[in-house]
């Protein structure tokens, strides 16, 4: 994902605009909730292609053998 696009989806509001808005109840129109699910999903895709850093492999590996000890 490119900066771009998330640079799209942020606009900003003049603080009197702002005020009238947020004691009304936020909603999204379908065509934003999908966008927005498309890049959580293309963002999480990602990142569950990155390895394990082996200190965090190292630290289940400890809390499984304590989880075990404990039993």
């Amino acid at each position: 994902m490119t900066g771009d696009k998330g640079n799209k989806l942020a606009r900003a509001l003049p603080g009197s605009s702002l005020d009238d808005r947020l004691g009304t109840d936020a909603k999204l129109d379908s065509s934003s909730q999908k966008r927005i699910g498309d890049q959580l999903r293309a963002m999480y895709d990602e990142l569950m292609q990155q390895p394990v850093p082996d200190r965090f492999k190292e630290l289940l590996d400890q809390l499984d053998k304590k989880k075990d000890g404990a039993q």
